[in-house]
Parts: structure tokens; sequence; C-alpha cells
């Protein structure tokens, strides 16, 4: 397939701007299967890596603030009966250190002013304990979520939602129908100030939503908030936008910024021997299915990937541990990306997954 030029994203000019932390919630969840999320099998990369990422939104002039998802809550054994079964079925291994809210609090953050939680989905490493934040935050959510997960435990015993966590809590759930987009994508400008978009990503799972936060005016840069929209890199890279290249830097299996590699490295692996596709894609299987509808998923990561390729996007998915060695962890902000050359090290390091895959 033939390279494709970088879209324009038609993103409407703003200068206003939100802070962006990323949170490393001291989630880890082992034992995950890759085969249940992603195809194809790839050996060596049985298992996916599951921390997983939250962020702080901060609107330094509306004094506005807000968390977007929470991670495994640090009591997991206080999840409904039938999430906790799931848990012995699959052979997790679960370990939360802090909740958000201790983190945020451990460096004098007041929690008490969030005006909201986001959920990019109702997903269990996702959704925390809101019941630990005050009630005067709201629980913000996708399209679709009332209607199909509610009502929730224990009143629907099957509901992996708990009702402590909305009680006495406002639910708002975004609506995308006034034709705003962002590239191919509905989008919600949530302050009105085209500083933060919530944007429709259906697919994985329902009410699924991912934010573009504008965290620079100029030149305008953008930190992509993805969830669950995909879970590797593998999904999302290479693409039509961006082949893998010829020449690979930094290498992905060491840390020296100056080293490279090969594109051609990493042929064994390349789906249908295309440079243009990606790795992997979003498992149909139906043994276990971890996807409410994989086509869809393909086409919300078809989407993406128009903002993948732009230099001044930052993709940061909730489970990407690629970006452990690379990026700034709250308190700090991760608004100067562009400058600390965040982008260009973090977009092939996922590779280094296939160690084993391309030297065997």
């Amino acid at each position: 397939m033939a390279t494709l030029p970088t879209p324009d994203l038609r993103i409407p000019q703003s200068s206003t701007t939100v802070n962006v932390s990323i949170i490393d919630t001291t989630t880890s969840i082992r034992g995950v299967d890759a085969w249940k999320f992603l195809e194809p099998s790839i050996p060596g990369h049985e298992h996916l890596a599951t921390s997983a990422f939250a962020f702080l939104i901060e609107h330094p002039t509306l004094h506005r603030s807000m968390v977007f998802d929470l991670g495994l809550r640090k009591d997991w054994w206080n999840c409904s009966p039938f999430l906790l079964d799931r848990f012995k079925k699959g052979g997790y291994v679960l370990n939360v250190d802090k909740s958000v809210r201790e983190i945020l609090e451990d460096v004098g953050f007041d929690a008490t002013k969030l005006e909201a939680i986001v959920w990019s989905h109702w997903h269990f490493d996702h959704t925390g304990s809101p019941a630990e934040f005050e009630r005067s935050t709201a629980l913000i959510v996708g399209p679709g979520f009332k209607e199909n997960l509610l009502p929730a435990y224990p009143t629907n015993p099957d509901s992996s939602i708990l009702e402590s966590d909305l009680q006495g809590r406002q639910l708002i759930e975004l609506s995308f129908t006034s034709g705003l987009k962002s590239g191919e994508m509905d989008a919600l400008d949530y302050f009105g100030d085209g500083s933060l978009c919530f944007l429709n990503s259906p697919g994985h799972a329902h009410a699924h939503i991912c934010a573009l936060a504008r965290v620079k005016a100029d030149p305008p840069s953008f930190i992509m908030m993805g969830g669950d929209a995909w879970h590797h890199c593998g999904e999302i890279r290479p693409s039509p936008y961006m082949p893998l290249p010829e020449t690979i830097k930094p290498h992905p299996f060491t840390s020296l910024s100056a080293s490279s590699c090969p594109g051609d490295l990493f042929e064994p692996v390349l789906r249908d021997d295309d440079r243009t596709k990606p790795i992997y894609r979003p498992s149909s299987q139906k043994i276990v299915q971890m996807h409410l509808d994989p086509e869809q998923a393909v086409r919300t990561i078809e989407k993406l990937q128009q903002a993948d390729v732009q230099e001044n996007i930052l993709m940061v998915a909730a489970h990407d541990e690629s970006l452990l060695s690379i990026v700034d962890f709250f308190p700090k902000t991760a608004n100067d990306f562009m400058s600390r050359g965040w982008v260009k090290a973090a977009r092939w390091k996922f590779l280094m997954d296939f160690a084993k895959a391309v030297r065997n």
C-alpha cells in the first residue's frame, strides 16, 4: 500500500490551553493473555503488560480540574462479585500501591476541588473508586452508558459497576451531536474554548471516549488520552500514514538514544508483510470476547492513526508501558513533550516487545 500524506485534522485554532499530567496509578495486573485482545499471536509476546495511566487535567484560567480515568481501585477485593469471579477464573495477579486520590494528595493537590472524574469506559482497570471522592465531583461517561450499563450492582448482580460509586453523584453522559469533528472523530469541546475535546471512540466497549488536550498554543501541541482505544501500539502502528521506516532510531531494544537498527529487522512480525499495516488488530475471537465490536474498534483505530502521525500530538494509551522510561509523571506536567522529544523517542519503542520473535 502506498504511503498516504499526513492528514489535516482541522482542529479549530485556540490560544487557550490546559495543563496535563500523566499519572502512574501504580496499578499492576499480571497474567493478561495477549491473544484475548490482539491478533495474530506473536511468539514471545504472550502477555500484555498492564500498568494503567490516568491524567490530571487543569484549566489554569478557569481554575477547573478533572481526572481522566482512575486505574484499578486500591481495594480491588471490594469489586462486585461478578468481577471477583472473573479475576479468579482469569488467574490475574492484581496490585495497587496507592489510589489516585492518595497520589494527588501526597504532593498537596486538593482533590476536593475536582469538578469531575472522566471514565474513558467502564472497565475495572479504569474506573477506580469514585466513592473516594466528594459527591460534588461529577462522573462523566460516554454515550450509551446509561442505556447499556445501568443499573449497577447490587440491583444488577451481574454488573461490574458499583452503585456506591454513583450514589449521590451527578452522572453526566456526553452527547456527540453538535457536528464538531477532530479529524474524522466526533468531538465535544468541553470548556468551550478549544482547550479540551472529548472524542467518541466506539468499538472496544460501550461508552468509550478519548480526550484531546491542547497543552501549547504556539506552536500548538496536544496530548491524546486514548483509554483502551488501542491496548498496544502495535494496533496503531505502522499505518498508511507512517510505514515502518527503513531505519529505526532510537533502537527499541536499548536505552541509548543515539542507537539505531534497520526496519527490516521487524519484517517477521509484519502483518501480511505490509509495512503500512499495524502489526496487530483487535482480536475477533469469541472464546473470551474482550472487544464489544472488533470491526468498529478497527475503524476507531484508523481514525486515530490520523492523529498518531502528527509530530505535535503525544499519544498515550492507558496501558502503554513503553512510555515508562520516556515521559515524566505527576506531579510534573507533560506539556513540554515536544521540546523533550517524547514523540520521537516513543514512536517505535513498542517494538521492544518483539525482541524474541525477530531474534528467532
